[in-house]
């Protein structure tokens, strides 16, 4: 791969003060991912991992050192930059869902993009990414509590990657679901991998970081 990296850990550390004593959840890191990569992050529970997930996708930042997505240091962004960044550019898929209760299936997909695109045109997307994820057009009206596990992830899947996003980042994504219902999620990331999407995911199977072309294991912090 050429190009510039599509995110650059920098001797990254993040401390938690704490009464009892600081938590050091990550000890200077340093890492490169280039673009079109499908990479599984293992470790152990309380290793870093999900630290490590929520500074590459700028929900957090660092306590030291720097980080690099698409060649801009996002320490320097201010709160504003930083929101149009994970709006536009990094797609995020949880364990949980994360779907708003209140809305449609259509609606949670076209929850990102409703503020900066007109409604016709973000009902399209909505659909077209839907469809893409092997979701029925029966299913767009329903509720989340009307979905299936599997349906409700394909949802988060769909808006995750509404906005056509650089970065695809996946915490758990299989955690709640059944063996056959997991692997097919996984084929749905490893053909958005294989159409061009950096994945990186947090799991502890191996099943499924068996995807990835590549895993980095954690643990207390550090890169092992």
């Amino acid at each position: 791969m050429s190009g510039e990296p599509i995110l650059r850990f920098e001797e990254v550390s993040k401390i938690y003060p704490l009464p009892a004593g600081d938590v050091v959840a990550l000890d200077r890191v340093s890492l490169t991912v280039d673009p079109g990569e499908f990479i599984a992050v293992m470790g152990p529970s309380g290793s870093g991992k999900s630290t490590l997930l929520n500074l590459m996708g700028c929900l957090d930042v660092p306590t030291r050192g720097k980080i690099y997505l698409s060649g801009h240091e996002i320490s320097r962004m201010s709160d504003d930059d930083l929101t149009r960044l994970r709006r536009d550019r990094i797609g995020f898929v949880f364990q949980q869902f994360n779907l708003i209760p209140l809305l449609s299936a259509v609606e949670n997909v076209e929850f990102p993009i409703i503020l900066t695109t007109d409604r016709e045109e973000s009902r399209r997307r909505a659909i077209e990414v839907m469809r893409a994820m092997h979701l029925n057009d029966a299913l767009l009206t329903h509720r989340p509590a009307e979905l299936s596990g599997g349906e409700q992830q394909r949802v988060a899947i769909a808006r995750a990657l509404v906005n056509d996003p650089d970065l695809l980042l996946c915490d758990e994504p299989t955690g709640n679901l059944d063996t056959k219902t997991g692997t097919a999620i996984m084929e749905i990331l490893a053909e958005e991998n294989r159409e061009g999407k950096t994945v990186i995911m947090v799991t502890h199977d191996p099943n499924v970081a068996a995807y990835a072309r590549r895993t980095i294991r954690i643990v207390d912090g550090r890169l092992a």
